[in-house]
């Protein structure tokens, strides 16, 4: 590497892996994002730990947990004078910025920090003439937000004088609910194909996926769907309905994305900085894009955990990769900072996969598995109960502690915690709970011990509800632990 790079984090809200082509998307095409995979690499298996937007945001920039950061919650602002990878770059010399959607609370306390520049959508920001906070007060600026906030972040690089090393981080609104496209994209995609898992029943999961409220059949409104369905349609032709409506302005709005990342890549091309610059996409946590029936987040379910990343810097990574390791939004503050060689703070978790990608480096040892939890208990509006987990290669076991429901048919008795165990490899639709299944009674005895360990290595507690697990209580550790394999029948 002949410079320090310059850094560019282009962040999205709510964008679906499986709505980008370079994952392998069926439903719309992103060639500028793709571009990005194409010139440098992909991350197969990216996740987040919480899947909300507040507490992704903040694990990002803090390289720590929920629980370590402070931010467990969609309404929970982030303490913003703790360390970040922002904080350490602009120490170490670099001009900082952040523009666009940010939601992680604002005034004395929650005001970006870190940043020589900031302007940044108040909460979740509108779609049409934004209004914008800024040291300098909070102003509107007409047109639309996917567009302002790339003009705004590169014109603030062009102020900087040429040799100065500079980090960006691009953040858009979209595609987030409730998902208004601009004229020029608007009605781009018609006739899109339904996920197989559309009318899934939850017959063998817990309460929990059935008492979420974010059904694309029953949950999607007026203001979603912008026009009212045909009075006609009923059942299953009106859920249909409901998914193309919500679909077509969702993918609108990618589009919109897509063409905002090709104009910062064709921005860095003119200025000759594209091979000097660390540039790279991703969203908050994934979507449910009708799978399950759903759309939002928040479960520990594939398409609401899987993040897209996809990362360019031609000076240190060669290209095309593509990485299978598994890999979290903990992990992505230490290896900005080692791409740029600053030091992580001590404070900082997760595991740099900067070796894994650049030439030269000693990678360090590979992640086992991904421990996940998510805070928010019933709240509304989508009523999902608070769950912890792990997910390695082939596994994942999820515990849904229930605490203090009062859910239909409980009566006024506690409701009991539930477990969910999936195997990825023959069911990765995870349609099939096989915790109660005898056949993978070992399986659950060795993914109850991993999440108890991984909670513990990250500063973590068990709800009260949970029972050590065997394996745990027999003194095993985690090299001790047996190999994880389903009884032959």
């Amino acid at each position: 590497m002949s410079r320090r790079p310059n850094i560019v984090l282009i962040l999205t809200d709510d964008h679906a892996a499986h709505a980008i082509s370079a994952y392998g998307s069926v439903v719309n095409t992103t060639p500028r994002i793709d571009e990005i995979a194409r010139r440098g690499a992909l991350l197969e298996s990216c996740f987040c730990t919480n899947s909300i937007c507040t507490p992704s945001r903040a694990t990002i920039l803090t390289g720590t947990y929920s629980h370590i950061n402070g931010v467990l919650t969609l309404s929970t602002p982030i303490d913003a004078f703790q360390p970040t990878f922002v904080s350490q770059l602009r120490d170490a010399g670099y001009k900082t910025a952040v523009v666009g959607k940010r939601h992680m609370g604002h005034g004395q306390g929650h005001n970006p920090e870190g940043f020589d520049y900031w302007d940044v959508l108040i909460e979740q920001g509108e779609y049409f003439d934004p209004k914008f906070l800024s040291k300098d007060g909070l102003r509107t600026v007409e047109g639309y937000a996917t567009d302002l906030i790339t003009d705004m972040s590169l014109g603030w690089v062009e102020s900087l004088p040429e040799e100065q090393p500079w980090c960006l981080l691009i953040h858009h609104k979209a595609p987030h609910r409730s998902w208004e496209p601009d004229e020029a994209h608007a009605g781009m995609y018609k006739n899109i194909p339904v996920p197989t898992t559309f009318n899934d029943d939850y017959s063998t999961r817990s309460t929990a996926a059935r008492h979420a409220a974010m059904r694309v059949a029953d949950e999607l409104n007026h203001e979603d769907l912008k026009i009212d369905p045909p009075e006609v349609l009923t059942g299953e032709d009106l859920a249909i309905w409901k998914y193309q409506r919500y679909m077509e302005d969702y993918l609108a709005v990618v589009a919109s994305v897509d063409d905002n990342v090709g104009r910062v890549i064709d921005w860095l091309e003119s200025r000759g900085q594209f091979a000097d610059t660390l540039l790279m996409y991703t969203s908050d946590q994934g979507f449910f894009l009708g799978d399950h029936g759903w759309f939002d987040k928040r479960f520990m379910y594939e398409e609401s955990l899987r993040m897209p990343f996809v990362l360019s810097y031609p000076n240190a990574i060669e290209a095309p990769q593509r990485f299978e390791g598994i890999v979290s939004n903990v992990d992505i503050a230490q290896t900005i900072l080692d791409a740029a060689g600053v030091p992580a703070p001590a404070r900082m978790q997760g595991r740099s996969f900067w070796n894994d990608l650049a030439h030269g480096g000693d990678a360090l040892p590979a992640a086992d598995g991904l421990y996940y939890r998510y805070w928010e208990n019933d709240s509304h509006p989508h009523l999902v109960l608070a769950h912890y987990g792990y997910r390695d290669e082939r596994y994942k076991i999820i515990y849904f502690y229930n605490d203090g429901l009062d859910l239909p048919g409980s009566g006024n008795a506690t409701y009991p915690p539930e477990w969910e165990l999936y195997d990825l490899r023959v069911d990765p639709n995870e349609l099939r709970n096989v915790y109660f299944d005898p056949s993978y009674a070992g399986v659950r005895d060795v993914l109850q011990a991993k999440l108890w360990l991984a909670q513990s290595t990250v500063g973590d507690r068990p709800h009260h509800s949970q029972k050590v697990p065997r394996l745990i209580a027999e003194g095993a550790t985690l090299e001790q632990l047996p190999e994880a394999e389903p009884a032959r029948s």
